[in-house]
C-alpha cells in the first residue's frame, strides 16, 4: 500500500464506507508501518468484510529457502490488525492479544496472499481467521488474531 495509491476499497455503492476505509488507513501513525514495508507487504484490498494482502516469499525465508514461518505470522497479525482496526474506528483502538498460526505447506517461490474475515466483531474483543495461501491458490497457513478494542484516548489517540 502507499500513501498516494489506497488499496482497493468497498464497492461503489457504497462511497460512504470507502470513504471511511481510506480515512482510516491515512490515520495509521506509520502508514503500512516499517515491517510491512521491509518484508514487501502490499495491502490489496481492504473492505468492512475482508482484508487481503499479498507479500512476496523470496526475502522472507528460512535457511533452507522455504518460506518462514514467522513471515507468514506478520503476513497473519497484518492483515487481521488492519481488519480489526477498522472495525474498532473511529472510536477505538484494537491491539492483539493472540495469534496463533497453523502452517499446512511449504511455499518456496512466489507470491502468498492473506486473507483476513472476521470470526467475531463485539465492542471489546475481536478475533479474524486468515488464510494465506500461495501462487496456486493453495492454503499455506491458517492463522487466527485476538484483538482487544481500547478507547482510543487510552493510546494518546
Amino acid at each position: 500500500m502507499s500513501a498516494t495509491e489506497p488499496p482497493a476499497t468497498s464497492t461503489g455503492t457504497d462511497s460512504d464506507r470507502a470513504e471511511q476505509v481510506r480515512a482510516f488507513l491515512a490515520a495509521l501513525p506509520d502508514g503500512d508501518g516499517a515491517l510491512n514495508r521491509r518484508m514487501g507487504i502490499e495491502l490489496v484490498e481492504v473492505t468492512s468484510d475482508r482484508v487481503v494482502a499479498t507479500m512476496p516469499v523470496e526475502g522472507n525465508t528460512q535457511p533452507f529457502g522455504l518460506l518462514h514461518g514467522g513471515a507468514s505470522a506478520v503476513l497473519a497479525e497484518t492483515v487481521a490488525s488492519v481488519a480489526a482496526g477498522l472495525a474498532a474506528w473511529p472510536d477505538g483502538v484494537a491491539v492483539g492479544v493472540d495469534l496463533n498460526a497453523t502452517h499446512h505447506r511449504s511455499a518456496r517461490s512466489g507470491v502468498v496472499t492473506g486473507t483476513a474475515t472476521p470470526a467475531h466483531v463485539g465492542r471489546s474483543s475481536s478475533a479474524w481467521e486468515v488464510v494465506i495461501t500461495d501462487d496456486r491458490g493453495r492454503r499455506v497457513c491458517t492463522a487466527r488474531l485476538t484483538c482487544s478494542v481500547l478507547p482510543k484516548e487510552r493510546l494518546g489517540g
